[in-house]
């Protein structure tokens, strides 16, 4: 997975934006405090949309003449017609650089909050007061439904991190896996790169504090720096006790063993540049070439009104967000997945430089869209491989053989898959709704 920096505008009125890197790992864009990394896609509390709303952090460009919605709906303050002063504004500001940066927790801001709720009661004005106690509510809730669910999973849930560091790329890369009643249920793989203040100790503080949920055990191969005043950080988001234990031949070799087989494939990925369950999944499909790109195509279809279609590509096993795509269907009017399948994957590569085309395409469904996908690239005179993945029994439908491959479910070769194609649902249903949502 990849990480996600926010930054915060140098603006008279501050915006909250994703920083995004260049080649070079220098920020791009306009200037302002950047914060992160930020694990994308797990956070509950970290997400932009929801600090823009908790803040009231504006999102227009430039300052409009008259407020937008989001005034309307509670979301801004509307700086753009003075309802806000800079200094009040930048209160909230301050508020968020805190919170992101790791001085100040949601709990500090909620107790900040309360204060200025019975102030605001105080002074008469009880439109403001119900607006802070509505966010305060919000916040609340969110922490009740955490707190729930870490007390659940902590007392049986235990999670192995292992980090080994690429000084060629200047970059880390680290394994996680998550064992849950002696049994391993998740396995995710990251990186970040070698630059500023990075570090494994960072990386395990944004981790877990995008987490839903901080595991009561969390062995390491390394010490992370300040382990003290880790724990001590995450066990005020825990609401429990955290130890992060470094492992050594001297404590439990059944975890210990784990440990190893974490640093070996990390070893393997680095030295061979490619995540080694790629390896397995070239042998099991009877591949020429190691997959590793690898392209997946989705159609989300709810009723016959919008109809859209959507592709992701995975490099060595990690979503690489800048050759995702999403399709609006032209071409097929009712309900037939077969066509909407030869439809996105033409338009996809019809103009596609033939550097950038994918190792293997995966499609999310059955014999009927794979051989839809075989007949839209035989037509574009390609030669891609090309499987399909059916949900209800996880099987993989290869070409010129009518039985489907059935890959072991604890295969680390088939999780890839199924996370591809949980990937390609989830980036073509959120497309689908958007478009919902407009009309």
């Amino acid at each position: 997975q990849r990480y996600t920096y926010l930054k915060i505008s140098d603006e008279k009125f501050p915006r909250l934006l994703v920083a995004r890197r260049n080649r070079d790992g220098k920020f791009t864009g306009i200037k302002g405090k950047v914060f992160g990394p930020f694990v994308h896609g797990s956070s509950k509390l970290l997400t932009i949309g929801l600090l823009r709303k908790i803040f009231k952090i504006r999102i227009c460009n430039t300052l409009p003449k008259k407020p937008c919605l989001e005034y309307f709906i509670n979301n801004c303050d509307a700086p753009c017609i003075n309802n806000v002063t800079q200094n009040e504004y930048m209160d909230n500001v301050q508020s968020l650089e805190n919170i992101l940066a790791g001085r100040k927790s949601i709990d500090d801001f909620i107790e900040k909050m309360n204060q200025d709720m019975t102030s605001a009661s105080s002074n008469l004005d009880y439109e403001k007061a119900k607006a802070i106690r509505d966010t305060i509510s919000r916040l609340e809730n969110l922490r009740s439904k955490q707190k729930i669910e870490q007390s659940i999973s902590s007392r049986s849930e235990e999670e192995y991190i292992g980090i080994m560091y690429d000084f060629l790329q200047s970059k880390a890369h680290i394994l996680i896996l998550r064992r849950y009643r002696g049994v391993i249920r998740d396995r995710k793989k990251y990186q970040f790169d070698l630059v500023g203040d990075n570090s494994f100790s960072t990386f395990l503080s944004q981790y877990y504090y995008s987490k839903s949920t901080v595991p009561g055990f969390i062995y390491v191969n390394e010490d992370p720096d300040s382990k003290q005043v880790l724990e001590k950080s995450l066990e005020r988001i825990a609401s429990h006790r955290v130890n992060i234990i470094r492992l050594s031949n001297r404590i439990d070799i059944e975890r210990k063993q784990l440990m190893d087989l974490i640093v070996r494939n990390l070893s393997t990925y680095i030295s061979k540049g490619f995540e080694p369950a790629l390896f397995d999944l070239k042998k099991v499909l009877n591949l020429r070439s190691l997959p590793k790109i690898i392209d997946c195509f989705d159609i989300s279809n709810l009723g016959l009104s919008i109809a859209v279609g959507s592709c992701v590509r995975f490099v060595n096993g990690i979503p690489e967000k800048s050759f995702y795509r999403k399709f609006k269907i032209k071409t097929t009017k009712d309900q037939n997945d077969f066509a909407m399948i030869s439809e996105i994957v033409t338009r996809r590569y019809s103009n596609e430089d033939k550097l950038n085309l994918p190792d293997l395409v995966l499609i999310d469904g059955g014999k009927g869209q794979l051989n839809s996908a075989l007949d839209a690239i035989s037509k574009l005179s390609l030669k891609i491989p090309c499987i399909s993945i059916a949900k209800e029994r996880e099987e993989i439908f290869v070409p010129n053989s009518p039985f489907p491959i059935v890959i072991p479910k604890s295969s680390k070769s088939l999780k890839i898959l199924q996370y591809l194609r949980d990937e390609a649902h989830r980036f073509g249903l959120s497309y689908n709704i958007k478009l919902r949502d407009l009309k």
